[in-house]
C-alpha cells in the first residue's frame, strides 16, 4: 500500500479491529470514533483520510436512532474533507432505506457485510484506498423508487416531515400531526391523499384491495422509522422530531 495511509473507522466497536487493521497494513494510521464527537474531533483538523469505514447502522441501544452512516457522509462533507466511504453492514432489514440512499450518494465507494469477516473487510479497505469502487450489492426490488429520492423536492420535503413526526411518535392524528409538523391543517389533512400515501403506492407498499387510510399510513410510518427519523436529522428538520 501506498506510504503514510490513513483510515478512519466510524463504528461503536471500531477499537476492536483497529490492532488487526494495524498490523495488516504497512504505514498505516487507524483513527477510531465510537461516537459523533469523536468523529467531529478526528475530522475537524488538518487530516485528510484515504479510506472511512462506517456502520450503516450504529449497533448501540442510545445511538440507533440519533447517528448512522448517512451521518458520517454528511459530516465529511460539511468539514470539507472529502474520502471514499466504506459502509459496513449487518444485514437487517432495517438497513434498506439507508442502502438506497447509499447508491446514490458519490461518496459511497462499496458496502461489505460485517459476516463476512475481518479479512474481506481488510481487502474492502485496500480497493477503496487505491480509488476503486466496490460493486454494489443487487437491490432486492430493483422497481422501487428510493425514500432518497422521492422526499427530495419540494413535496417530499413536507411528506418527509409529516412521516418524521409520525415515525417519532409526536403525531396520533391530523389535528397533533399539523401541530408537529407546522404545516396547516389542510396540509396534514392530505397526508394520505396527496403526501404519504402516493409514495406508498409508488413503492407497492399497500395492498390495492385495501382501503388506504390513516391506519395504513402511521403503520408505514412505523416500518420505516428509522430512516425516516435519520432523513429528517440530516435535513434540517430536527425540531418534528
Amino acid at each position: 500500500m501506498a506510504s503514510g495511509l490513513r483510515i478512519l473507522i466510524a463504528s461503536p466497536l471500531g477499537r476492536v479491529i483497529s490492532a488487526p487493521l494495524e498490523n495488516a497494513f504497512d504505514n498505516v494510521t487507524v483513527s477510531v470514533a465510537t461516537s459523533d464527537v469523536e468523529l467531529t474531533s478526528l475530522i475537524s483538523g488538518s487530516v485528510r483520510y484515504d479510506v472511512v469505514s462506517a456502520d450503516l447502522i450504529w449497533n448501540r441501544p442510545e445511538t440507533e436512532w440519533t447517528f448512522d452512516g448517512l451521518d458520517v457522509i454528511d459530516r465529511l462533507r460539511q468539514v470539507e474533507r472529502p474520502a471514499p466511504v466504506l459502509l459496513a453492514t449487518q444485514g437487517h432489514s432495517m438497513e434498506r432505506d439507508h442502502l438506497d440512499e447509499a447508491r446514490l450518494r458519490p461518496e459511497v465507494f462499496g458496502v461489505i457485510p460485517k459476516a463476512d469477516g475481518l479479512h474481506a473487510i481488510m481487502d474492502a479497505l485496500r480497493t477503496v484506498a487505491l480509488g476503486k469502487r466496490l460493486a454494489l450489492p443487487a437491490l432486492e426490488q430493483p422497481s422501487r423508487p428510493p425514500l432518497y429520492e422521492l422526499l427530495a423536492d419540494r413535496r417530499g420535503q413536507t411528506a418527509g416531515r409529516l412521516a418524521g413526526a409520525i415515525a417519532a411518535g409526536r403525531a396520533s392524528d391530523n389535528a397533533s400531526l399539523a401541530a408537529v409538523a407546522k404545516v396547516s391543517p389542510s396540509t396534514a389533512n392530505k397526508v394520505t391523499s396527496h403526501y404519504l400515501g402516493p409514495m406508498m403506492l409508488a413503492r407497492g407498499e399497500h395492498d390495492e384491495a385495501l382501503s388506504l387510510t390513516q391506519g395504513s399510513i402511521y403503520r408505514w410510518c412505523g416500518l420505516h422509522a428509522r430512516y425516516l427519523t435519520s432523513w429528517c436529522r440530516r435535513h434540517g428538520h430536527s425540531d418534528v422530531l
